[in-house]
């Protein structure tokens, strides 16, 4: 199934800083530049921490060395932007530096920058539903079962052979770029999501001695 990655919503012009940045040339940096926080890099460019206005606000002095917040929270631009969002909202950060697979900064990415995902028109997101998680993900016909959107909110309605077929399908349409919750109104022919310890029990029970 198809994702937008990081990397296609990532600014790649990225203003950072070195360890040894002063803390008046961080000011002006992010002053300079409107932006909220900073990534430290080495000589090689590998993420080291990042400075935020937060960080300057609370101590008025010394190097982005003492400044920055460490280790960085980094993500891969190959990553998936779902995540990215869902690692902000984990760890409470504004930004994210974007790394290549050698942890080389490459990018940054912002919660603005990724809040364009969650404007996907809902149109587009049944079309993505319908061909990405019904007909490649799972094999069935794009009809198999009714896909309403409105406002993001996917409603999933119809019957499907069992149960364990319907929450894979839940959670491949809450995977889709641009949804920002799923209705379940499936029903299914068969419920096979008992737990195996259960089912053996029941078996038990009915089973004539």
């Amino acid at each position: 199934m198809k994702h937008m990655k990081v990397g296609g919503l990532m600014s790649d012009d990225v203003v950072s800083a070195v360890p040894s940045t002063p803390f008046k040339q961080l000011a002006k940096l992010l002053a300079e530049h409107e932006i909220s926080g900073l990534p430290v890099v080495d000589e090689d460019e590998h993420v080291l921490g990042v400075v935020s206005e937060s960080d300057l606000l609370a101590r008025r002095r010394t190097s982005a060395r003492e400044l920055m917040t460490a280790p960085a929270v980094t993500v891969y631009a190959e990553e998936a932007v779902a995540d990215a969002a869902r690692l902000m909202v984990r760890r409470g950060v504004e930004r994210l530096p974007v790394v290549d697979e050698e942890e080389r900064l490459v990018g940054i990415v912002t919660r603005r920058d990724l809040l364009c995902v969650f404007l996907r028109p809902d149109a587009e997101i049944r079309q993505r539903i319908r061909e990405d998680v019904l007909s490649e993900a799972m094999g069935l016909p794009r009809d198999a079962v009714d896909v309403h959107v409105l406002d993001g909110v996917v409603t999933l309605e119809g019957r499907v052979r069992r149960r364990s077929r319907a929450r894979v399908l839940l959670r491949l349409a809450e995977r889709v770029d641009g949804v920002v919750a799923v209705v379940d109104r499936l029903s299914a022919a068969e419920d096979d999501t008992f737990p195996a310890a259960t089912s053996a029990a029941r078996t038990a029970q009915n089973t004539p001695w």
